[in-house]
């Protein structure tokens, strides 16, 4: 796992350190796109959550519950963030319950 980002996916993190600079140019854009949007951050980080789940992306699940968590979710703004998919997508959502509840309880 990658020092400065704890949490990320074993495959983000050798995305950072193998290919950085794909990475920074891959961050410059994440970071741009943060700056362009309307929706304050933890309302962002949960929106984020809800499209992982729905893509079943669950490898970036933790990280992004965690972050979400640092910007003030609670646990059950998490799990309504994880299943708001449910009527769109169905219930492969709920795939990526366990990873977001692990990560948000672990200790910081």
């Amino acid at each position: 796992m990658d020092e400065q980002m704890p949490g990320v996916s074993d495959a983000f993190a050798a995305f950072l350190s193998e290919a950085p600079a794909h990475a920074g140019a891959w961050m410059e854009a994440v970071q741009r796109l943060g700056a362009a949007s309307a929706l304050d951050d933890k309302t962002a980080a949960l929106a984020y959550l809800a499209v992982l789940a729905a893509a079943r992306l669950t490898s970036g699940v933790p990280f992004h519950a965690r972050h979400a968590k640092s910007l003030g979710a609670t646990r059950d703004e998490v799990i309504s963030a994880v299943l708001v998919g449910l009527p769109a997508v169905g219930n492969g959502v709920t795939q990526a319950l366990p990873a977001a509840l692990a990560a948000f309880d672990a200790p910081d």
